[in-house]
């Protein structure tokens, strides 16, 4: 097993990527929230990160982001053919980038979560991985601090299902809060040593739910030395990760505001534990500039 946290990226340098012409920041803890305006490049900066362990994941990137068009296309038959041909395309159009941290040099699996919606196939793959583990009691015990009245989670003939009242219910006859919320504690606890990339985490998650899930979140990457990075819009978001920091006494955990300067340069300020804190006690806007 790896040194505790020796995996974790520090410092990030992005050049010529999507939005970034010459990026840097530093200074990111365990767990790590990112805000900012639209189209400021939240997202682009965990591809970033997600591509900072190898160029191969370009392909995973692209195939997520132009799932919806690629479909489009097939529904006219237009076939695998295309697919390949697109994605290519799309590579090839990312040349001249460079991405660097601290990790150069050490092979880390980084796991992106896009904001769609988890398919039975990712279920089926981590819960596998929580059973390897023998991590079941625990998952059952993280939904039940979520929600109470939901007593198992299980994969029953390839399908994602939920115990309550002692009757098991396939999971999309639940709210996509909850099933937002189970992909999420799956990835983060059968991820042990790695480092978890969430896009848009508040995504189908009510606001008063929202110190629920930080506090699960922030306790399993403890336990299991994992880094997440994970974006928002929202100031609910934002104010209760600082409380539940403060909550917890965590203070690995750092927020990251990406805004643009007057020569529409993308700049980072990285908010430490303290800093931020201070900052959202004082209600000053912190979601972009």
């Amino acid at each position: 097993m790896q040194e505790k946290q020796e995996h974790f990226i520090k410092n990030i340098e992005i050049k010529n990527f999507k939005c970034f012409e010459d990026f840097k920041a530093e200074g990111f803890g365990r767990v790590n929230l990112i805000g900012g305006k639209n189209n400021v490049g939240k997202t682009a900066f965990m591809e970033a990160v997600y591509l900072s362990n190898s160029r191969t994941n370009l392909h995973r990137i692209i195939r997520v982001r132009y799932m919806a068009d690629i479909l489009l296309d097939l529904w006219n038959e237009i076939g695998k053919k295309f697919i390949e041909n697109f994605i290519k395309e799309k590579v090839e159009t990312y040349t001249d980038y460079e991405i660097k941290t601290n990790l150069d040099n050490l092979d880390i699996n980084i796991i992106f979560k896009s904001s769609n919606k988890s398919t039975k196939t990712n279920y089926d793959y981590y819960y596998g991985k929580i059973i390897e583990n023998e991590l079941e009691d625990k998952l059952d015990n993280f939904i039940k601090e979520f929600d109470n009245s939901i007593e198992k989670f299980r994969i029953i003939k390839s399908q994602a299902h939920c115990q309550k009242n002692g009757k098991f219910y396939n999971i999309n006859e639940f709210g996509d809060g909850l099933g937002k919320f189970i992909s999420l504690i799956l990835l983060v606890l059968s991820s042990q040593n790695s480092i978890i990339l969430i896009d848009e985490i508040d995504n189908g998650i009510h606001y008063t739910n929202l110190d629920k899930l930080w506090e699960i979140i922030l306790k399993i990457s403890k336990q299991q030395n994992v880094q997440v990075f994970a974006t928002t819009h929202s100031k609910e978001c934002i104010e209760s990760y600082a409380r539940v920091a403060k909550k917890l006494e965590d203070e690995e955990i750092v927020f990251i505001e990406l805004g643009k300067n007057k020569e529409s340069e993308i700049k980072a300020m990285v908010y430490p534990y303290e800093w931020l804190l201070d900052e959202v006690e004082q209600n000053h806007e912190v979601r972009g500039w």
